[in-house]
Parts: C-alpha cells; sequence; structure tokens
C-alpha cells in the first residue's frame, strides 16, 4: 500500500506543471453561467486534453435544453476496463466573473487564482490526472472509472446530469461517485435540497396624476412577500442533525428577493412586479411538502387582497446523504486520511450537490476536493497547487482500491 501510494504521488508530482497548464487552459474559456457560454468550446478542449491522458473521450450533446446555453454537452470519457464501475463527476460551468480578468489564471505562492479555479476547474484536473494515474500505473485491473463533465450544474445540472439520468447513462450498480466540489479536504457525505420559484405579481399602469386609477402591483408583492420571510425564520430554526462545518448555519436557508424587479418608470404605477425566493432544505425536511406549503402561503397571502399573482417553480431538487458507514465511506476517509496524513471528516455540503442524480440510484455518492468554498464565486477565488495533487491521489488510490 505504500508503494501504491508513493508512486502514486510521484507521478502526479512530476505533472504538477501540465496539471497548473490544463487549468490555466480551462480558466481561459468563460464558461460563464448564466447564461451558458462557450460550453461546447471547453468541451472541445476537455475532450483533447482527456484524449492525451488516455481517457477515451466522447462530447454527449445535449437536446432539449433551456434557451441560452451555448452547444450544451456532457464529456464523457473512461480510464480502465472490466465491468466494475467508479464515476468521477465534475461541471465545467462557472459563475460569472467579478472582473474579466479572472478568465486570465494567475499563478501566485503555490496557487492558482481564476475564475473557476476552486468550483470546479481544478477539481476536474485533479480527477483527470487522478483517473489517468490510476490507469497507467495498473490500478484499475478489476474495472474502469468513467469520468462524467457536465455544462450546467451551477444553474441546477438539468441539461447535463439530467441528461445522464434520462438517458440511463448511469449504472445503478456502480460502486461509488465522487465529485470534485470545493469541500477544502473534508468529504461531503450530504448536501441540502433545493426549492426555487419565480413569484410574478400583475397590477395596472396608470400615470402618477392619475395613480388612483392603477393597481400598484410593487405594493401587491411586497405583501405577498412577507409570509415567505416568516417561512425563512421558521426554516433557519429548524437544525439538522448531520455534522457541518463550524461557523456554518445549521438550518434550511431561504433567500427572498434575490432577484426582485417592478414596474416602467417612476412615474408610472407600476403594473406588473417579480420576485424569487430560492431555499436550501435539509435532509430531515420533506422537500415536496414545503414546496406545496411555500406556494400556498404566497397563494393565500395573495388572495387576502386580491392580488394577481403566478407562482413558477424554477428548481425543485431532492436532497442527498450516503451513510459513514457505508463501505465506500470507510475506504475514502481512509485513503484520504492517508494520503494526508490526518483524520478526515464527514460533513454535509450547505447548498446543494451532483451526488443527489447519483443517490437516488442508490449508488453511494460524495464530494471532496481541494477547492475552498468560502472562496468558490469570490473575486479571489483560488486553490491550491499541491491540494489538487493530493485530491488526485485520493481519487487514483481509491479506484484502485474499490475496483481491486
Amino acid at each position: 500500500m505504500k508503494t501504491s501510494a508513493t508512486a502514486v504521488r510521484s507521478w502526479l508530482d512530476a505533472r504538477a506543471g501540465d496539471m497548473a497548464a490544463l487549468l490555466e487552459r480551462l480558466v481561459a474559456v468563460e464558461t460563464e453561467n448564466p447564461p451558458g457560454r462557450m460550453l461546447g468550446r471547453c468541451a472541445r478542449v476537455l475532450r483533447e486534453e482527456m484524449a492525451r491522458l488516455g481517457l477515451s473521450p466522447e462530447i454527449i450533446e445535449v437536446t432539449g435544453a433551456e434557451p441560452g446555453l451555448e452547444e450544451p454537452c456532457v464529456v464523457r470519457g473512461t480510464a480502465g476496463s472490466g465491468e466494475k464501475i467508479v464515476y468521477f463527476h465534475g461541471h465545467f460551468d462557472v459563475v460569472p466573473a467579478q472582473d474579466r480578468r479572472q478568465f486570465t489564471a494567475e499563478r501566485r505562492d503555490g496557487r492558482i487564482f481564476g475564475r473557476g479555479t476552486a468550483d470546479m476547474k481544478g477539481g476536474i484536473v485533479s480527477m483527470l490526472y487522478g483517473a489517468a494515474a490510476a490507469q497507467e500505473l495498473g490500478l484499475l485491473d478489476g474495472g474502469r472509472i468513467v469520468v462524467h463533465l457536465v455544462c450546467d450544474e451551477e444553474t441546477g445540472s438539468v441539461a447535463g446530469a439530467g441528461h445522464l439520468r434520462r438517458h440511463d447513462l448511469i449504472d445503478p450498480g456502480a460502486l461509488a461517485m465522487l465529485t470534485a466540489e470545493p469541500s477544502g479536504g473534508g468529504i461531503w457525505n450530504a448536501a441540502r435540497g433545493a426549492v426555487s420559484l419565480r413569484v410574478d405579481v400583475a397590477g395596472r399602469e396608470a400615470h402618477v396624476g392619475m395613480a388612483d386609477r392603477g393597481v400598484n402591483a410593487f405594493l401587491h408583492m411586497l405583501h405577498v412577500a412577507r409570509p415567505a420571510e416568516r417561512y425563512a425564520e421558521e426554516l433557519a430554526a429548524r437544525h439538522t442533525s448531520y455534522p457541518m462545518r463550524p461557523g456554518e448555519a445549521p438550518g434550511s436557508m431561504i433567500v427572498v428577493g434575490g432577484e426582485a424587479a417592478a414596474g416602467s418608470n417612476f412615474n408610472v404605477v407600476p403594473g406588473s412586479a417579480s420576485f424569487t425566493i430560492d431555499g436550501r432544505f435539509n435532509p430531515e425536511e420533506d422537500l415536496d411538502a414545503e414546496h406545496k406549503r411555500l406556494t400556498g402561503l404566497i397563494e393565500e397571502a395573495a388572495g387576502e387582497i386580491g392580488a394577481a399573482v403566478t407562482v413558477r417553480t424554477t428548481q425543485l431538487q431532492p436532497s442527498a446523504a450516503t451513510d459513514p458507514g457505508h463501505p465506500a465511506a470507510v475506504t475514502l476517509a481512509r485513503v484520504a486520511g492517508e494520503v494526508t496524513g490526518a483524520p478526515v471528516r464527514f460533513e454535509m455540503c450547505a447548498g446543494i450537490l451532483e451526488i443527489r442524480w447519483y443517490a437516488q440510484l442508490g449508488i453511494p455518492a460524495f464530494g471532496y476536493g481541494a477547492g475552498r468554498l468560502d472562496v468558490s464565486h469570490g473575486p479571489e477565488e483560488y486553490v491550491d497547487e499541491a491540494a489538487m495533487r493530493r485530491c488526485a491521489a485520493v481519487y487514483a488510490r481509491y479506484a484502485g482500491e474499490l475496483l481491486a
């Protein structure tokens, strides 16, 4: 075991420059989502690099995706052969940048800065090199690693991961799934579910001088939003039993008004208004029941004042969890501890994870990555280069142990 660990680390350390160069190349492709730019271009870069690493890549086109995504697709690759499967799963879309300079990666003090370095193009590099190391060093005699890289995780992953599920491209008999989300070296064995709503309120426009003839959609919006605000306070007080990182809120999190709009001009009674509600629900919550309850609160408030309201569900994604006592979980914790030299803690992710697409099929699924959540999506996003290589070593050895 020690020889194998040393060989994997040596193989990866010798390719540190190549790993950094790949991440720099991926960061330069501006896959901002929304709106979903340059997805096909990034997929072709990934296909080229995966072919160079011997991972037999293909690009799977996605049809029927939401308008706006440019060339939606999944990049799929394989290392090894055999019936047994371990999935490595990631996404190559990123949240919008605060500054266009974030798309020029910068190496500084052992870190690589840039949009998507932590979440999760740096994780993709770790997974690809982990898979290549496992294949080249002969760790996959008993099976294969299947790599799935999707295009739209930041907006719900219905196109990418949803396509894999709809077309039966995920084998429910797989031994495990890993996604390289920015867990900071902890193991995310659980994640919250999501409910996202858009509420549209209709009124009637009128000139300010004849305001009495209008119906103020903005004021109606304020009225129907108040129950959602009280609901958010209630959910925040209902704490999860899953371990979380110190300082993270244990209650379900609801944001009311993340996006809001009203009216056409300052001197016109607003004839329309809208706002969003976005929630992350602990695994203990009945997501369907809470979705129904939240929608009902808005509709009831609208009825009180005769407001014309339309509620549209834009996201409904279940929570997911794998028992930390599951053999696949125990093996991951042990391998990660051996590579890093320190015990590894199981935690619940504060947000949602694509582990849900696999866990729903009974596959033990985990988030484990080198990036840090507290810098992800921010103006100083970065990933530590040594941590990228450590995670790649964990991925290689983990797959090797499960597939032996």
